[in-house]
């Protein structure tokens, strides 16, 4: 197998390499493989291996947790209002994406967004009408 990559597996520090063979799900296959090659030829013990395994999966737990139990806050209304209410009326995976507190707000700030839009839209139909 050629190593293709830049920079190439060999040439890269041996934390490197572990934090590769750690995170399989984030490089590519070919890398990987490479990487435990190269881990085994500089005879890096087998324990120092299934370390960075098991930090690399609290590493991603714990990006799944933050994911969860991210949320709105006010300063997401007053810094970045449009992109955060095209964001609450458009977006529809959030909770496929791991934002699971993120949807739950959603669907309660869709309805009143859609209730308000919806109220003005009326109020203004009206007042023309008159």
């Amino acid at each position: 197998m050629t190593d293709n990559f830049k920079p190439p597996i060999k040439t890269r520090t041996t934390q490197e390499l572990l934090d590769i063979v750690g995170s399989p799900k984030k490089w590519n296959r070919d890398a990987v493989y490479l990487a435990k090659y190269e881990l085994s030829n500089r005879n890096v013990d087998t324990s120092e291996i299934d370390k960075a395994i098991k930090l690399s999966e609290l590493k991603e737990e714990e990006e799944r947790l933050q994911k969860a139990n991210k949320s709105y806050q006010i300063t997401d209304f007053l810094f970045t209002p449009k992109r955060t209410i095209l964001e609450l009326l458009f977006t529809w995976e959030l909770k496929k994406d791991g934002y699971t507190l993120k949807a739950k707000q959603q669907r309660t700030f869709r309805i009143t967004l859609i209730s308000v839009i919806i109220f003005v839209y009326l109020i203004k139909y009206i007042q023309e009408s008159l």
